[in-house]
């Protein structure tokens, strides 16, 4: 990878508020850096990201896969050829507004397995890193896209979860595939939506910073009525966990 991007991974159990969190941090980053150049990649199937940051997608990373290989061998679809052309696609599509620019990666339309799609986009990833200083990754729930390498030049990771035993458990499996698998610098634990603290809560990894986020009613009416993260006030909870994040990161 070319550049010193920081490539930021949000990552962890599903219904956590991951995306809205990867939303904030892309809302924090531009406010922190203004001539920074941020890239927010949409790596969840879901496509949740793009709501929360009140972008309008045209055209996703599948699209663009699938129009370029299109009528083309096998063989050539392997090829660096296909990435060449694909490169100027992607910064042709990708929206810019806000001080970030958007990429998603879409829903393959068939069925079954996101391998090639995922393949893709760690080829992605690399080639246009080197191009922004900050990279934020929605990542989808779980640990696919961890353990098939799409995340493995990540420098900061950051796992999500809620209160429950269950999203600790998930959190612990993807730190113990990305300890083999991706080559971070940094990690991050964030518990969201807290909404009482009768048991002390502890990070399972004391060398990683451990960030509590409460729950956020703000962010609960701006979901219900589809406004991105830029509408909230920037003293809202998700706002301020974002800021202790980027802080505690060294980002």
């Amino acid at each position: 990878m070319e550049g010193n991007a920081k490539v930021i991974a949000v990552t962890g159990k599903g219904g956590v508020g991951k995306t809205s969190l990867a939303a904030a941090l892309v809302r924090s980053l531009t406010e922190k850096y203004k001539e920074a150049k941020i890239l927010a990649i949409d790596a969840d199937p879901a496509v949740g990201l793009a709501t929360a940051l009140d972008v309008e997608v045209k055209e996703t990373l599948d699209d663009i896969r699938l129009e370029i290989t299109e009528g083309v061998s096998e063989k050539l679809k392997e090829t660096q050829d296909i990435l060449s052309e694909a490169r100027f696609r992607l910064l042709d599509m990708m929206d810019e507004k806000d001080g970030f620019a958007f990429v998603a990666i879409g829903r393959p339309e068939s069925s079954g397995c996101y391998c090639a799609i995922n393949s893709y986009l760690r080829d992605v990833i690399s080639m246009l890193a080197g191009q922004f200083d900050y990279v934020v990754i929605d990542g989808e729930a779980g640990i696919e896209q961890v353990n098939r390498r799409v995340m493995e030049q990540v420098t900061h990771l950051l796992l999500v979860t809620d209160q429950s035993r269950k999203g600790m458990q998930v959190i612990e499996t993807i730190k113990e595939v990305a300890d083999r698998l991706v080559m971070y610098d940094k990690l991050g634990v964030a518990v969201n939506r807290i909404t009482q603290t009768v048991i002390p809560m502890e990070s399972p990894f004391p060398e990683a910073p451990f960030i509590q986020i409460g729950n956020d009613e703000a962010q609960i009416v701006n979901d219900i009525q589809g406004k991105s993260v830029f509408e909230l006030p920037a003293d809202s909870e998700l706002m301020k966990g974002a800021g202790q994040i980027l802080e505690a990161l060294e980002l």
